[in-house]
């Protein structure tokens, strides 16, 4: 089998970050493009591109630059035509993307949920446990739960993060369920539920971007695109968008397909969990307006300080 002649007479370059389980997502994109397309493996090539989150591995990317410490270099060789599309995990995604790129796919969602791990509940802890992590989102959603808390920065890999652990650097740390179970480790840790800890906005999605302008390419990857995951995943995105989000912010959201439309919830969470604002909508599919204001909502219910953090 051979490439649509209006592509390059060579393998379509696919670009991903060098990491374990970016390497599994890139894997799973290509095998989804190869089986859906009828085409030899070695129709893509995978370019390992080193991101600037990779190499800082210190600090919080809240103090560095944010999300797009993730995707700035898979950008870069993007728009300089050094790859064809890349691969990413959605909830590293930051909310606002450059105008010549376009989210073209997204693989069918895998667990959304975190997962404890060095104990098997949040009540099993000792007194005044240390928690690692570098999410504002699950400090905050764990000193909520557990005010005598200490989280620490946990940063790295999952082999990195769990070797801390079993350093003794921390009593637990969370890890998300679908980035584990992506590298096989599915008997790691314990399912948190919903009603106890709300995901990352986008988490379990694996998104592929691609240039705008290229119309072959975005439609080799809407052929195998999910679209109930796209769906529920720009929803949660759109809230994001309300509440101006970064990942300074302690920010959950999960959208999930209520008969044929969208059951959305968020919440946004003081730095020590005692403040939370929720909500709850069920919205159309492709709402993304109705979404944007569930933000803004959220915003306008919150204290002055909590609302500060997302002026800032």
């Amino acid at each position: 089998m051979t490439l649509p002649s209006s592509l390059p007479g060579r393998p379509l370059r696919l670009g991903t970050r060098g990491s374990p389980l970016a390497l599994a997502q890139a894997r799973m994109t290509a095998e989804a493009l190869c089986a859906r397309h009828g085409w030899e493996s070695a129709m893509i090539e995978t370019v390992v591109v080193q991101t600037s989150g990779d190499r800082i591995q210190d600090r919080a990317l809240a103090e560095i630059g944010g999300k797009a410490l993730w995707t700035k270099e898979l950008d870069r060789a993007l728009l300089a035509g050094e790859i064809d599309f890349a691969v990413h995990s959605m909830k590293d995604v930051e909310t606002l993307r450059p105008d010549a790129i376009r989210i073209a796919a997204m693989l069918p969602r895998a667990d959304v949920r975190d997962r404890l791990v060095g104990v098997d509940s949040f009540a099993a802890l000792p007194e005044r446990p240390v928690v690692g992590s570098s999410s504002p989102r699950r400090a905050a959603q764990v000193k909520r739960l557990r005010p005598d808390a200490k989280v620490i920065l946990f940063r790295g890999n999952v082999a990195t993060r769990l070797a801390k652990l079993a350093a003794g650097e921390a009593h637990a740390t969370l890890l998300a369920a679908a980035g584990l179970d992506r590298l096989g480790q599915h008997d790691v840790g314990t399912a948190i539920p919903l009603d106890v800890m709300l995901p990352a906005p986008s988490q379990g999605a694996v998104g592929i971007e691609t240039l705008g302008d290229n119309g072959e390419m975005l439609a080799l990857l809407a052929a195998i695109s999910a679209a109930d995951t796209y769906d529920c995943v720009m929803a949660e995105r759109a809230v994001l968008k309300g509440l101006g989000g970064t990942c300074h912010s302690p920010i959950a959201a999960l959208a999930q397909l209520d008969s044929g439309a969208i059951a959305l919830r968020a919440e946004i969470l003081s730095p020590d969990g005692r403040e939370v604002v929720r909500e709850e909508r069920v919205i159309a599919r492709g709402a993304s307006a109705d979404a944007e204001d569930l933000g803004r909502s959220l915003l306008e219910r919150a204290s002055p300080e909590l609302r500060a953090l997302f002026e800032a």
